[in-house]
C-alpha cells in the first residue's frame, strides 16, 4: 500500500479508522473526516473482518488502496499497528489520529486539536469531548481516570448535559482511543496499544505509559466527537477475544492498574483487589446475578494465575513509572470517591431512585485541573445534593430536637432503667446467647433464645461490637430514624415533597416515640421505625408488577419478621390487615406474594413461635422487661383517641389535637372516598386493638407475675393510618385555598392546625426533656461484695419490693444480657424456688435454704428500698449471714454448701437448626433483593435503553 503526503507542513496527521461490523456508523465517520476544516494529511483504513460491507464502504470512500483488511479477530491496537507498518513516516511532527468506525468528530475537531498542541509542545496525546451519538446534548467523556481497584471513572452524572461546565484544556489520566491525537514518535516510543489488551482499557494503560515517559495528556473540550460506543453497549457482537466482555474488562482493569503502579502503592493496590473482587462477586450473588459474581472471580484469577505476564509488562513499563508516579497519583481517582459512589447508589434505591442493571452511579468524581496536574472534585455538588434533600434535613431538625430532649442520657454509665434492661457485653457475648443450648443464667434454661437477639448481634457486629452503640442508636434516636423511614416510604403512597415532611415529622414525634424512649422500650422503637416500610412495601406487593411484587414481597417478610422478633403482636395485626388487602384488591399473583410475606417470618422464627404459642399471652409483650408501673392500669378512652398510649414520657393530650382534627376534615371530602375508607379503617382497627391490649394483663416470661400490656404498637398503625388520610387528601384543601371566601379561610385554618401538631411536640419534648426510668447511669444491681466472693456457677437471688408484694430474679454473678430476661424459665425450679422466696420472706424456717443452695443461690440482695420487716425476717434465717445492711441495700450469704448447675448437654438439633434458620435467611435475602434481567455492570457506565447492556468502558 503506497500513500504520498497531500500537503507538507509543519504539523502533519494521519487518520486512522478502524472498522468492525460499524456500517450504521461508518458513513457518518467518514464523512465527518473528510469535512474538517483542517484537512487531514492522509487517511488510511483496517477492516477487521466486517460482514455487514464495511471493507466495500471504505473502498468506495477511500480507494482500495486506503483499505487494508485484517482477520476478524484482530484487536484495535493490533489494527493500527499493522497501518503504521505499511506506512512510511510524514514529514514534520507527524500526529496520528485514531477514529473508531462509531465515532464522528465535529467539523473544527481537528484543528482544535492541533491549536492545543501548538499550545503545549509537552502534550503528546489530546483527546476531544465525546458526546453520545444518539443524543448530542449527552456527555460520554473530558477524559478519564481509574482508582487503584480498576474501577473507570469518567467524573460525570448520570446522563450529564453538555453545558459548556467542563470548557478548556485539562491534564487527565487518559482520553479514549475514539478520536485521540498521538504524536508518532512518542507512540513508538512507548510502544504503542498493547496486543495484549485488544479491546478494553487499553487506550488508559497507552496514556498511562504516555504520562510514566514524562508528557502530558490533555482533554480538549472545544473539539468535539459524538461517539456510538456500539461495543460497550452491546449494539455489535465483540469477536476479538472468546471471553465474555464483563470478564475481559475487568481482567484488563486489573492488569492495567497492577501492571502500571509502582511498587509500594502495588503492595496495597494487589490485597485491595482481592478482597474488592470477592466482595463483589458476593454482591453481583446477593443480586442474583451469578454470571457476574463468576466473571468478576475468574477476570481475577486469570490475572493471578499468570504472574510472569505480570512480571513482563511491569518491567516493560518500569522505565519512569517511579520518577513521575506523583503526577499520576494525582489525577487517579481519590479513594473517597469509591464510598460516596456507594453511598450515592444506596440512597438513589433507597428513594427508589433509578439503579439500573449496569450499576450506574451518581457521585461526583475526580476530574484533572485546567492548569497543571491537578485533580479537583465536584465535592461541591455532592454536598448540594445531600443537604439539600429534604429527607437529610428532616432528619437532621429531627436530630437536633431528638439530641436537646435527650440531653441527659448522652453521657457515660451504662444506659438502662424502665423496660430496658442496662446494656452490658458485646456483640459476641449475644451471639452465644443466641446459639446456646442451654442458658446457665438465672435458673438455667433450654428455651430459644428470643429471635431479636440475633438482630442486635447481627447490628452490634456492623457496629464493631458495641452493643450499647446498637441499642441507642435504635432506641435513642428512634424519632430521627422514623422520621426517614416515614418520609423515604410515603415516596410510593403520598405524592408531594411538602405532605411527605408533615407526614414524617407527625409520625416520628407522636407520644408513642416520646413514651417508647422515656420508658426503654426496644421493642416498640425497633417497630416504630419499620412500620412505614412495611406500608410501602405492602403498597409494592398488592398493585406493583409480579416480578417487582415478589421481591418485596420476600424483603417485607424477613422485616416483618425483625419486627415479630421485637413485638409479637405485629404479625397478628399485619396478619388480619394483610389478609383483608389481599381480599380487597384482588389481582394474578397477589395471594402468592402474600403468602411469601406471611410465610417467611413462620419460616425463620418457628421454634421460637412454637415456644411462644404454648403461652398465647405472651404475643401482646414485646422485648425487655415488664414492670407495672410503665403501664397505665386505668387508661381512659380519650388517651387511646387522641394517640397516647399512657405510661411515661407521655406529652398532653392537646399535643396531638391538630393531627386528629386534620384527620377528621379529611372525612369531609368528596374524592378519594376509598383512600378515605381504608386508612380510617386502618386507624379505628388499631385504637380498636389498642382499648383491647390496655385492658389485657400477661405473665411477664420471668414470672414476676401479672404485667399490663402496653398499647403503643397497635397505636402506631392507628397514627400511621391516620397520617396517609391526612397527607392524601391535602391536595384537595389546597384546592379550597385557591377558592378564595370561606373555603380559603376553613383551608388555612386546617393547615395551621395541623402543622401544629409536630411544632407543639417537638417543643414539648425539647423542653420538658426525657421525663422517664430511662438514665445514662443505670445501676448494677450486684454489690462489689458479691462479685468479688462469688464463684463459677454460683447465683444470687434478688429480691425487690413491687407493689406491695415482692419479686425475685435469679442472677448468675453477672448482669443479666439483653435478652435473657425474656427467656422462660422452667415451672419446677421456678414455683421451688418462688415458694422459698415467701416462706424467707415470712420468717419462716424450714428448708426454704436448703431449696435455695440446691438451685446453686448462695447470695441473697435485697435491692432498696430495704424494710425492716424483710430484713428482720432473713436475718431470722440461720442458714443466712448478713454481710452488709443498710437502707439502700441488703446483703445476706448461705452459710451451707450450695449445689453446681447441672452440666449443659449438647442438643444437635438445635445446633442444626441454627444453621438451617441462618439458610433461611440468606435465601431470603438473595430473592429480596433487586436483580437484573440482563445482569450488572463491571463499571459504572449507565445502560442506553431498557433490555440493552452497556460494558463499563466506552469503546
Amino acid at each position: 500500500m503506497s500513500i504520498t503526503d497531500s500537503r507538507p507542513a509543519h504539523h502533519t496527521v494521519t487518520a486512522i479508522v478502524v472498522s468492525h461490523d460499524g456500517t450504521r456508523w461508518l458513513g457518518e465517520t467518514l464523512s465527518a473526516l473528510l469535512a474538517q476544516t483542517r484537512p487531514v494529511d492522509r487517511v488510511v483504513a483496517a477492516d477487521n473482518g466486517s460482514r455487514d460491507g464495511g471493507a466495500d464502504l471504505l473502498a468506495r470512500t477511500l480507494g482500495p488502496n486506503a483499505v487494508l483488511t485484517l482477520p476478524r479477530s484482530t484487536g484495535f491496537g493490533e489494527a493500527v499497528a499493522e497501518v503504521l507498518k505499511r506506512l512510511e513516516p510524514a514529514g514534520g511532527v507527524e500526529w496520528i489520529w485514531l477514529l473508531h468506525d462509531d465515532c464522528a468528530p465535529a467539523p473544527d475537531a481537528l484543528l482544535e486539536l492541533l491549536r492545543a498542541a501548538e499550545a503545549d509542545p509537552g502534550a503528546a496525546v489530546l483527546g476531544p469531548k465525546l458526546r453520545d451519538w444518539l443524543d448530542r446534548r449527552l456527555l460520554l467523556e473530558v477524559g478519564v481516570t481509574v482508582d487503584r481497584t480498576g474501577r473507570r471513572d469518567t467524573g460525570l452524572e448520570d446522563r450529564e448535559f453538555d453545558q459548556g461546565q467542563y470548557d478548556g484544556v485539562r491534564d487527565v489520566l487518559a482520553v479514549s482511543t475514539a478520536g485521540m491525537l498521538i504524536r508518532r514518535d512518542v507512540w513508538d516510543e512507548v510502544g504503542g496499544l498493547d496486543p495484549f489488551l485488544r479491546i478494553f482499557r487499553d487506550d488508559l494503560d497507552l496514556c498511562w505509559r504516555v504520562r510514566n515517559a514524562g508528557y502530558r495528556v490533555r482533554n480538549v473540550t472545544r473539539a468535539v466527537a459524538w461517539h456510538a460506543e456500539a461495543a460497550a453497549r452491546r449494539r455489535r457482537r465483540i469477536t476479538v477475544s472468546g471471553a465474555h466482555p464483563r470478564r475481559l474488562d475487568r481482567r484488563n482493569a486489573i492488569f492495567v492498574v497492577l501492571a502500571n503502579l509502582p511498587l509500594r502503592p502495588l503492595l496495597w493496590a494487589l490485597p485491595r483487589n482481592i478482597a474488592g473482587s470477592v466482595l463483589r462477586a458476593l454482591l453481583f450473588l446477593l443480586a442474583k446475578q451469578p454470571a457476574n459474581a463468576l466473571d468478576e472471580i475468574v477476570a481475577l484469577g486469570s490475572v493471578l494465575a499468570h504472574p510472569g505476564r505480570l512480571l513482563r509488562a511491569r518491567r516493560a513499563r518500569a522505565a519512569g513509572r517511579a520518577r513521575n508516579h506523583g503526577a499520576v497519583d494525582r489525577l487517579l481517582t481519590p479513594p473517597g470517591a469509591g464510598y460516596r459512589r456507594l453511598v450515592d447508589r444506596a440512597r438513589s434505591y433507597l428513594a427508589g431512585g433509578p439503579v439500573d442493571s449496569a450499576g450506574r452511579h451518581h457521585a461526583a468524581a475526580a476530574r484533572g485541573g485546567e492548569d497543571g496536574e491537578e485533580l479537583l472534585t465536584d465535592d461541591a455538588g455532592a454536598t448540594r445534593r445531600v443537604f439539600g434533600n429534604p429527607g437529610v434535613l428532616l432528619f437532621a431538625a429531627l436530630l437536633a430536637v431528638t439530641l436537646v430532649a435527650e440531653r441527659r442520657l448522652l453521657g457515660g454509665g451504662l444506659l438502662g432503667g424502665g423496660a430496658l434492661v442496662p446494656v452490658t457485653g458485646g456483640a459476641q457475648d449475644l451471639w452465644r446467647l443466641y446459639t446456646e443450648g442451654h442458658h446457665p443464667a438465672g435458673l438455667g434454661s433450654d428455651a430459644w433464645a428470643p429471635p431479636y437477639v440475633a438482630v442486635l448481634a447481627a447490628l452490634s457486629s456492623v457496629l464493631l461490637g458495641k452493643t450499647w452503640l446498637a441499642v441507642s442508636a435504635l432506641l435513642l434516636g428512634c424519632v430521627p430514624l422514623a422520621g426517614v423511614s416515614a418520609y423515604a416510604a410515603s415516596r410510593w403512597i403520598v405524592p408531594g415533597r411538602w405532605r411527605r415532611i408533615w407526614l414524617a415529622s407527625c409520625y416520628a414525634l407522636l407520644p408513642v416515640a416520646t413514651g417508647t424512649v422515656a420508658a426503654g422500650r426496644l421493642g416498640t422503637a425497633v417497630v416504630f421505625v419499620l412500620l412505614p416500610v412495611y406500608a410501602a412495601l405492602a403498597t409494592v406487593v398488592l398493585s406493583g408488577a409480579r416480578r417487582r411484587a415478589r421481591r418485596a414481597a420476600w424483603g417485607l417478610g424477613l422485616l416483618l419478621a425483625a419486627g415479630t422478633a421485637f413485638a409479637p403482636v405485629v404479625y397478628p395485626l399485619t396478619l388480619l390487615l394483610g389478609a383483608l388487602a389481599a381480599l380487597a384488591f384482588p389481582r394474578r399473583g397477589v395471594g402468592g406474594s402474600v403468602a411469601i410475606v406471611f410465610g417467611v417470618p413462620v419460616a425463620v422464627l418457628l421454634p421460637w413461635l412454637v415456644q411462644l404459642a404454648g403461652d398465647p399471652g405472651r404475643i401482646l409483650l414485646e422485648a425487655g422487661l415488664h414492670r407495672p408501673e410503665l403501664v397505665d392500669p386505668a387508661l381512659p378512652a380519650e388517651s387511646l383517641l387522641l394517640l397516647s398510649p399512657g405510661g411515661p414520657g407521655m406529652p398532653p393530650l392537646w399535643v396531638t389535637g391538630g393531627l386528629i382534627a386534620a384527620c377528621l376534615a379529611a372525612l369531609l371530602m368528596r374524592r378519594d372516598r376509598m383512600v378515605i375508607a381504608i386508612g380510617w379503617g386502618v386507624a379505628l382497627f388499631g385504637v380498636l386493638v389498642a382499648v383491647l391490649v390496655s385492658r389485657t394483663s400477661v405473665t411477664a416470661p420471668g414470672g414476676d407475675g401479672e404485667a399490663p400490656a402496653w398499647p403503643g404498637v397497635p397505636l402506631a398503625f392507628a397514627a400511621l393510618g391516620m397520617l396517609v388520610v391526612a397527607a392524601l387528601t391535602a391536595g384537595r384543601i389546597a384546592e379550597f385555598r385557591a377558592a378564595g371566601g370561606a373555603r380559603r379561610a376553613a383551608a388555612l385554618g386546617v393547615v395551621a392546625v395541623a402543622f401544629s401538631t409536630p411544632l407543639l411536640a417537638a417543643g414539648m419534648w425539647a423542653v420538658r426533656g426525657v421525663d422517664g426510668p430511662i438514665s445514662a447511669g443505670a445501676r448494677d444491681a450486684l454489690p462489689a461484695s458479691v462479685k468479688a466472693a462469688s464463684r463459677d456457677g454460683e447465683r444470687t437471688l434478688l429480691l425487690r419490693s413491687r407493689g406491695g408484694g415482692l419479686t425475685f430474679t435469679v442472677l448468675s454473678g453477672r448482669l443479666p444480657l439483653i435478652g435473657e430476661s425474656d427467656i422462660p424459665s422452667p415451672d419446677g425450679p421456678r414455683e421451688a424456688v418462688g415458694v422459698a422466696v415467701a416462706g424467707l420472706a415470712s420468717g419462716r424456717g424450714g428448708d426454704d435454704a436448703r431449696v435455695l443452695a440446691a438451685h446453686g443461690v448462695r447470695f441473697v440482695v435485697v435491692a432498696a428500698p430495704v424494710g425492716p420487716e424483710i430484713s428482720r425476717a432473713l436475718d431470722s434465717q440461720p442458714a443466712l449471714a448478713r454481710m452488709s445492711l443498710s437502707r439502700e441495700l441488703g446483703v445476706w450469704r448461705l452459710t451451707q454448701p450450695v449445689a453446681s448447675p447441672p452440666a449443659a448437654e449438647g442438643d444437635p438439633w438445635h445446633a442444626r437448626w441454627l444453621w438451617a434458620q441462618a439458610l433461611l435467611v440468606l435465601v431470603a435475602l438473595v430473592l429480596a433483593a433487586p436483580g437484573s434481567r440482563t445482569g450488572g455492570a463491571a463499571d459504572g457506565v449507565p445502560q442506553d435503553a431498557p433490555g440493552t447492556e452497556r460494558e463499563p468502558v466506552a469503546r
